[in-house]
């Protein structure tokens, strides 16, 4: 809005950022209808639920490989959700040479979204047998594997149990069409502060902390 003087100035700038985006899948659902009758569905797809499905990273995450088709990640509470978040803001800072030393101050925004359609959950049986695999902290082959094979199935999400904290589970959803958002939307901003032994997240009265150590089979989150 700094760059323009109208509305119509400002409309024009933003379609030419859009136009400037990887495409979206081919394939995008209708209106999605809201739970409540007096909540107005969002039509989708929103840039919240859709922009992981845009980009294609050279690096890999726990169910996608590295420059495969985009996963949206979210958690079933917040405080795991937060935790994912604490786990990969202290890996920047302490995978960087020039940061280690020092602290990072980020802003994050947090929102709620609904995922339904086919899937599986790996903290059930006879899945759950198996969780040594699913939960590892930085070796993804099996995981990728898993991926590969519930793609092929048409499986649209997978729940699985939260490797960042203790009792929480987190959902990788292979489909926009499986998610939806719903109105009013107001998004939470949290402050966090990551040093290279501890990560704290803030909102008003709302505190989570976890403190961090480097060990030989990987970093010790508590």
């Amino acid at each position: 809005m700094r760059l323009v003087d109208t509305l119509d100035e400002q409309a024009v700038l933003e379609q030419l950022l859009e136009n400037s985006k990887p495409a979206l899948p081919a394939s995008l659902p209708g209106p999605v209808a809201a739970e409540l009758p007096e909540l107005p569905a969002i039509p989708v797809p929103h840039y919240l639920l859709s922009t992981p499905f845009r980009y294609r990273s050279p690096f890999p995450s726990r169910f996608r490989r590295p420059h495969h088709a985009g996963i949206w990640y979210g958690a079933e509470t917040l405080r795991a959700a937060a935790a994912e978040v604490a786990y990969w803001r202290w890996r920047f800072l302490v995978d960087s040479d020039g940061l280690r030393s020092g602290e990072l101050h980020t802003e994050h925004s947090f929102f709620q979204a609904r995922v339904q359609g086919q899937a599986i959950d790996l903290s059930a049986a006879p899945w759950d047998s198996l969780a040594a695999l699913w939960m590892q902290d930085r070796d993804y082959s099996a995981t990728h594997a898993l991926a590969d094979a519930a793609r092929s199935a048409g499986l649209q999400w997978l729940r699985y149990a939260s490797v960042r904290e203790n009792g929480g589970h987190c959902a990788a959803v292979f489909s926009l069409q499986a998610l939806s958002l719903h109105l009013p939307h107001w998004p939470q901003t949290w402050h966090c502060k990551t040093t290279a032994h501890s990560v704290w997240l803030v909102r008003e009265e709302q505190r989570y902390a976890w403190a961090f150590a480097l060990a030989p089979n990987g970093p010790v989150m508590s």
